[in-house]
């Protein structure tokens, strides 16, 4: 896992939260070269009414896939700093799932979390709850706080893309397909791909896609972005900030920048954990944070769940250090899927017929990037996630509580009405 830039200088005093999830499927053998064209194919049909009783369901089974894959990404790297976005790895793949037939899909199903998976039923309630998470967060917009999210795919022009998938998208995800040449010209796609990214990312994702990422082997490429700026509903002061002692999770003590407020909050606690909300703007989204005790970091990594501290949070007098952090990962994401039982998609066997029969499609790799950075004013962070397609071959008290954030620990913003966890993560350094 290692770290990726970021820019300082677009540090805004809000939050701006941009996760982004781009899919490339690359054909399995050759078909006929098209030159390189401008346009959009799109289905008639009209965006779903979103059914609101879906999006807690949906944000349910995100969570659980998201903290599945949290679990194999913090344990193959104890000592780093981890974070990723649930909702838009969850989004991209589902896209992906609509394309997908047979074990593929039941696969996809089953490690997305969704109840249905091994009953033999289709993606229709995926696609569906997804369209309605992606509806109650975008309601959460106000004069204080932009939530977007928007997807978009782009498609070699010479393949033939089924209708029912291009009928998906377009009801479900909003989206039509941009028309390019990835044969003969992959990395000008390239280019306008992250384009798309950066504008709808506030350029915190500048290039999503690395040199050599496509080539003239691609045909297909999906991306969701989300972008969320706002700020904490109660700042810290930022002339109360102070050094302090922090221990990496590596073991090393350093001073950091922490800040500190005392103030009623929601607040929970466990065996061997404690629990502090933050909520932004709004009151709609917040910051869970959890402190486990010291060495406990490992243990609860391995069992925690986010609704093991939400339905217990009750306001009580804290005493709050909280270090600002500013960290990043990047990490390839395949081999995690694959444990998780996502075996089929990236194989020879994979089945991917409902986006074309005109040639198999399997995928080769996932990659994701995310940063996040905490201030007084607020947070700042953005994902990026590229599937690549390859060929086949406590008691009350009057006192305060004292609640030090001054060892590793572990981090969910969320949205409160569903429970979507937009980003999950481990400070293991502040300093990055």
């Amino acid at each position: 896992m290692s770290s990726a830039p970021f820019d300082r200088r677009r540090f805004l005093a809000a939050l701006a939260a941009a996760p982004v999830l781009a899919a490339l499927l690359q054909a399995c053998g050759d078909d006929d070269p098209g030159a390189t064209t401008t346009g959009e194919r799109r289905s008639d049909v009209a965006r779903a009414t979103a059914d609101p009783a879906l999006a807690s369901a949906a944000a349910d089974a995100v969570n659980l896939f998201g903290t599945d894959l949290y679990r194999r990404l913090a344990a193959a790297a104890p000592t780093e700093n981890v974070v990723l976005s649930p909702t838009s790895i969850a989004i991209a793949l589902a896209m992906t799932t609509a394309g997908a037939a047979g074990v593929t899909l039941t696969e996809l199903l089953r490690v997305l979390r969704v109840p249905s998976a091994d009953d033999g039923s289709t993606d229709t309630d995926l696609h569906a709850g997804m369209n309605a998470l992606d509806a109650a967060l975008t309601a959460r917009n106000r004069a204080d706080v932009e939530l977007s999210l928007a997807n978009a795919t782009w498609v070699h022009e010479p393949l033939d893309v089924e209708q029912a998938f291009l009928d998906v998208l377009a009801a479900q995800y909003g989206s039509g397909v941009e028309l390019v040449d990835f044969e003969s010209d992959p990395d000008g796609a390239r280019v306008a791909i992250n384009a798309w990214v950066a504008e709808r990312t506030n350029d915190r994702i500048p290039e999503l896609l690395a040199p050599g990422t496509i080539d003239e082997l691609a045909r297909l490429v999906l991306v969701n972005a989300v972008y969320l700026n706002a700020s904490w509903a109660e700042p810290f002061q930022r002339e109360s900030t102070r050094d302090a002692p922090f221990t990496t999770a590596a073991g090393d003590t350093v001073d950091v920048p922490t800040m500190v407020r005392q103030a009623e909050m929601p607040y929970a606690s466990g065996d061997g954990w404690q629990a502090v909300e933050l909520p932004y703007a709004g009151d709609e989204l917040a910051m869970l944070l959890f402190l486990p005790e010291p060495g406990f970091l490992p243990t609860f990594e391995e069992i925690f769940l986010v609704t093991d501290a939400t339905p217990y949070l009750e306001p009580r007098l804290v005493q709050l250090a909280l270090p600002r952090w500013d960290t990043s990962s990047a990490v390839d994401l395949a081999q995690p899927l694959v444990a998780l039982g996502l075996t089929t998609a990236f194989s020879d066997d994979a089945d991917f017929s409902r986006i074309t029969t005109a040639l198999p499609l399997q995928i080769a790799r996932v990659v994701h990037q995310a940063n996040i950075t905490v201030t007084e004013d607020g947070t700042e962070a953005a994902a990026a996630t590229a599937v690549v397609m390859n060929p086949v071959s406590a008691p009350p008290t009057d006192e305060p509580i004292a609640l030090a954030f001054d060892h590793s620990f572990v981090f969910a913003l969320r949205d409160r009405a569903t429970g979507a966890v937009l980003f999950l993560g481990r400070v293991a350094d502040p300093r990055g």
